[in-house]
């Protein structure tokens, strides 16, 4: 295995998702990426405390730059993300759309020999209803993928 793509997103979680797929990485002396999808606006408007050296993004409701924010937003956190590793062979890479679908497009295109995802603690509804991206992830997958427990 050569190439570990590594996601993230803003919640405090990826911590430690960067963190073993860091470690693994190095030990298959592999190269790295780490990919963080835009999606829903919606996840963009709850505040974290500061974690992976991020110290998060001020709450804006919608209008017709919000686009142009959350990318602009999104380059600050996997840029800082990166930079907490000290490490400048890794790379960085930011994708649109579906989350899962998005992954799964990127991990093709970059010819990712693994990736390497978190959980996230959903309520039984939410599961039931929309899945969450890790099983749509797993359901579609032709690659390995780790996915590191991060319940909270």
């Amino acid at each position: 295995m050569k190439k570990v793509l590594i996601a993230i997103d803003y919640n405090p979680v990826s911590e430690k998702v960067v963190k073993e797929g860091y470690e693994l990485a190095k030990t298959l002396g592999a190269e790295i990426c780490l990919v963080h999808v835009l999606d829903d606006l919606g996840y963009y408007t709850t505040n974290y405390p500061t974690f992976l050296g991020y110290e998060g993004y001020p709450g804006i409701g919608p209008d017709y730059n919000v686009a142009i924010e959350m990318r602009t937003i999104a380059e600050d956190f996997i840029k800082k993300a990166a930079d907490h590793l000290d490490d400048p062979q890794v790379k960085t890479e930011i994708i649109e759309g579906d989350t899962a679908k998005a992954l799964l497009n990127f991990s093709e295109e970059w010819k990712a020999d693994v990736l390497v995802m978190g959980t996230h603690s959903h309520s039984v509804l939410e599961k039931l209803l929309m899945g969450t991206v890790a099983e749509k992830v797993l359901e579609k997958t032709r690659i390995p993928v780790y996915v590191v427990p991060v319940k909270q």
